[in-house]
C-alpha cells in the first residue's frame, strides 16, 4: 500500500479538474476550505480563550462574552476578506510542492490584511471587537495559516521524496503530443503499475508538450501539458527529463523532421511511435507501447517510410529459385531476408566474403530452420566457370545482382579491380542468366552512375549499359536495373563511420560543410529492388523518389545529439576536403532519360538509352585487354571513352 501511495503521489500532487472553463481545481478548492476552517476556528478559539482567562471585556448591558450572532458576522467577514487578499497575493496559484518560505510569508501578510479589514468593517457595522480579541485572533489566525502551509509543504515534500525514491529506476519521461496516441501510452503505463514485469513500468511520465494552443496548461490523465514542441530542449533541462517519447503518428514529414530536431537537441534518449500507416499495417492499435522504438538516424530524415505492393512482390517471389550475388553484404543480406518472407522455392546466397555469408546464413537458420531451403556458396562473380557450375546445378529463376565494389576512394586507387569486379562480373552474370533461361535479372545500381566523376560510378554506368544492351537483344530473360542513393547503415556508408568516431571520442570527419546526399534505409532500398523486379518488363531503370537531399553536416550533428552530446562542444566536426572522385551532390537521373510514372508514386522509370551493340561489345573487349595489364591510367582513359558523361575528378 505504501509503495502504491508513494508512486501515485507525484502524479496526484497538483492534480486538478481537467475542465478548461473552471479556474479552480480540486487542490485549490480543498485549500480554500482548509483556510476558511482555520480562520473560523481561530476566531472561535480566540473568543473562548479570552473568556476562559477572564480577559475579555464584558458586554456593557449583558455582561457576557461576544454574542454568537456577532461572532458569526466576524467569522464571515474574516473569511471573505482573507480569501480576497490570499487571491491577490497568489496563494492559490502554486502547487503544494512549490510553496516556499516567501510564499508562506505572503500568506501571513494576506491574512493579517484580511483580518484587519474585517475588524474595520465590524467597527462601522456594529460594536467593534475588543483590542484584546483582535490581537489574539490576529496572532492565532496568521500563525495557524502559516503553520498549516509549512506542515503541508513538508508533508508533501516527504511524500514526493518517497515517490522519487520509488521511481528512481523509472525514466523521467516527456511525451511529445497530447493526442490519442499519448492517451493510449499513459493508459498502458497506468495499467502496468500493478505488474512489475511489464516493460511500460519503467516509464514515469513527468509532462507533455503539444503545439495545439488549446491544450497548453491542461492535463491529460493527470500529466501536465507544459509547453510547445519548440520548448522541448528547455523543458527537458527544467524537469530533468531522461526519455522523450515522440507520440504523434499522424504528423507530416516536415513536422516530424522539425520536432525530431528539437528532440535531438535535448540530449535525451528518444523513442518514437511509428507512422499511422505502419500502426494500421501492424494491426495493433491498442498496445502502442509495444511499438514504441528507439529513435534511429533515419527518423531525422523527415521522410515517411516508402510503402510497397507486397502482393506483387509475393507473386514475383513465391515458389521461385532466387539467387542473390553479394548476398552477405548490407543490401544483399536484406534482399535475402525479405525474399525469405515470400516463400521462395529456394534461396541461393553467393558471396566471396565467407564471414558475411556465414552471418546471414546463421541468422536465417535461427529464424526459419528447415522451413527455408537455403544454399550458401562462396564464389566470385569474376569467375565465369565457377558461376556457370552454380547456374547448371541450381537453375535460378530470378537473379538479384548486388555483388560489386562500391567504396569510391578505394576504387579510385584500384580502378582495374573495380572494372574486373563490377563490369566483367556483371557481364558474366547477364550472359549466364541469358544462357540458363533466368526469368528476371535485377541489377543493383547507384546514383553515382549518373554523370559520374569517379571510377566506381563509371563502372556502374557501364553495368547499366550492359543490362540495357542485353534487354535490347530480345532475350527471354527480362533485364532490369534499380538505382537509388546512399543507404543508411550500409557497409561503407557514413553512419557506421560517424558512430565509431563518436564512440571513440574522436572528431567526426565530414569532407565538406556543404556536401549533400540522398538517403534511404536498407529495407526501403531492398523493397524497391523487389517491386522493380515484380513490375519489370525488361530494360527499365527504376529510380526511387528519395525526397529532399540531406546535408551530411546536419546528419552528423543529429547523430552526435542522439548520443547525448553537443556538436562542436563535446564532439568536434572536422572538415577534411572532398575525396578523390567525390562530388558535392549526387543526381538520380541522367539528362537524356525521361521519367515514366508507375503505380507506386515513389517509383519512376527512366527511359532506355539506345546502345550500339557492336560498339559496346568492341569497347568491352578492348577494356578487358587493358585491365589484364593492370594499367590503372589506361583503364580510366578507356572508361572515359566508353561513358560520355564520365568526367573524372581525381582531386
Amino acid at each position: 500500500m505504501i509503495k502504491y501511495v508513494t508512486r501515485c503521489v507525484p502524479r496526484f500532487i497538483g492534480m486538478g479538474n481537467d475542465m478548461k472553463k473552471s479556474s479552480f481545481n480540486i487542490r485549490k478548492v480543498w485549500l480554500m476550505i482548509a483556510d476558511a476552517l482555520i480562520v473560523a476556528l481561530t476566531t472561535l478559539v480566540s473568543n473562548m480563550l479570552l473568556a476562559w482567562f477572564g480577559i475579555i471585556t464584558k458586554d456593557n448591558t449583558q455582561g457576557v462574552a461576544i454574542q454568537p450572532v456577532r461572532i458569526v458576522g466576524i467569522i464571515a467577514m474574516s473569511v471573505l476578506f482573507c480569501f480576497f487578499f490570499l487571491f491577490v497575493f497568489g496563494a492559490y496559484n502554486k502547487s503544494w510542492r512549490e510553496i516556499k518560505g516567501k510564499d508562506i510569508g505572503l500568506c501571513s501578510v494576506a491574512v493579517l490584511l484580511g483580518l484587519s479589514t474585517a475588524y474595520i468593517f465590524a467597527y462601522f457595522m456594529s460594536k467593534p471587537p475588543t483590542v484584546e480579541f483582535m490581537a489574539v485572533n490576529t496572532i492565532l489566525g496568521v500563525g495557524a495559516i502559516a503553520l498549516f502551509r509549512l506542515i503541508l509543504r513538508n508533508t508533501v515534500l516527504s511524500l514526493l521524496k518517497a515517490g522519487e525514491a520509488e521511481n528512481e529506476e523509472r525514466d523521467r519521461t516527456l511525451i511529445v503530443g497530447a493526442g490519442n496516441a499519448a492517451k493510449m501510452i499513459l493508459q498502458e503505463i497506468k495499467n502496468a503499475e500493478s505488474d512489475p514485469n511489464n516493460p511500460s513500468n519503467v516509464i514515469f511520465p513527468v509532462c507533455m508538450v503539444d503545439d495545439d494552443p488549446s491544450k497548453y496548461h491542461t492535463k491529460v490523465m493527470g500529466v501536465d501539458v507544459v509547453g510547445r514542441t519548440r520548448d522541448i530542449p528547455l523543458i527537458c533541462r527544467q524537469y530533468n527529463i531522461e526519455l522523450v517519447i515522440f507520440a504523434i503518428p499522424s504528423c507530416t514529414e516536415e513536422e516530424r523532421k522539425r520536432i525530431m530536431g528539437y528532440c535531438s537537441e535535448s540530449g535525451c534518449r528518444i523513442k518514437t511511435v511509428p507512422y499511422l500507416s505502419q500502426l494500421f499495417e501492424d494491426g495493433d492499435l491498442t498496445h502502442i507501447m509495444s511499438q514504441v522504438k528507439d529513435i534511429k538516424i533515419e527518423d531525422l530524415l523527415g521522410r515517411a517510410p516508402i510503402t510497397f505492393n507486397k502482393k506483387k512482390i509475393r507473386d514475383f517471389i513465391y515458389g521461385k529459385v532466387c539467387m542473390v550475388t553479394g548476398g552477405g553484404g548490407s543490401i544483399g543480406s536484406e534482399l535475402v531476408r525479405q525474399i525469405a518472407k515470400y516463400h521462395p522455392e529456394q534461396v541461393i546466397i553467393v558471396d566471396i566474403y565467407e564471414n558475411n555469408a556465414y552471418d546471414i546464413q546463421q541468422e536465417l537458420y535461427i529464424d526459419y530452420g528447415d522451413n527455408l531451403n537455403l544454399v550458401t556458396l562462396i564464389a566470385s562473380v569474376r569467375d565465369y566457370d565457377k558461376m556457370e557450375t552454380i547456374f547448371q546445378e541450381y537453375r535460378p529463376q530470378v537473379v538479384f545482382h548486388a555483388a560489386a565494389h562500391k567504396h569510391v576512394p578505394l576504387m579510385e586507387v584500384s580502378p582495374t579491380e573495380a572494372v574486373k569486379n563490377n563490369i566483367f562480373g556483371t557481364l558474366n552474370m547477364v550472359n549466364l542468366s541469358e544462357k540458363y533461361g533466368v526469368e528476371k535479372f535485377v541489377m543493383i545500381s547507384t546514383d553515382k552512375a549518373v554523370n559520374p566523376t569517379n571510377v566506381m560510378g563509371a563502372t556502374k554506368r557501364c553495368c547499366e549499359m550492359i543490362v540495357q544492351y542485353k534487354s535490347q537483344q530480345h532475350s527471354s530473360t527480362e533485364f532490369v536495373t534499380t538505382r537509388f542513393g546512399n543507404v543508411l547503415g550500409s557497409n561503407g556508408s557514413v553512419i557506421p563511420l560517424f558512430r565509431r568516431q563518436i564512440e571513440a571520442g574522436r572528431p567526426v570527419t565530414v569532407t565538406h560543410p556543404d556536401i549533400i546526399r540522398y538517403f534511404m534505409t536498407i529495407p526501403e532500398a531492398v523493397s524497391l529492388v523487389l517491386e522493380a523486379g515484380a513490375i519489370a518488363k525488361g530494360g527499365e531503370i527504376f529510380v526511387l523518389d528519395m525526397g529532399d537531399p540531406v546535408k551530411i553536416t546536419t546528419l552528423a550533428e543529429n547523430l552526435i545529439r542522439m548520443y547525448g552530446k553537443v556538436p562542436y562542444r563535446d564532439v568536434q566536426i572536422k572538415f577534411t576536403g572532398l575525396r578523390p572522385g567525390e562530388k558535392l551532390y549526387e543526381e538520380l537521373l541522367m539528362s537524356e532519360e525521361g521519367l515514366q510514372k508507375t503505380d507506386n508514386k515513389k517509383i519512376f522509370i527512366g527511359n532506355q538509352i539506345d546502345i550500339d551493340p557492336d560498339g559496346l561489345t568492341k569497347q568491352l573487349d578492348e577494356l578487358h585487354e587493358i585491365v589484364e595489364t593492370n594499367d590503372n591510367d589506361a583503364t580510366v582513359r578507356k572508361l572515359e571513352s566508353m561513358v560520355d558523361t564520365f568526367h573524372h575528378n581525381a582531386n
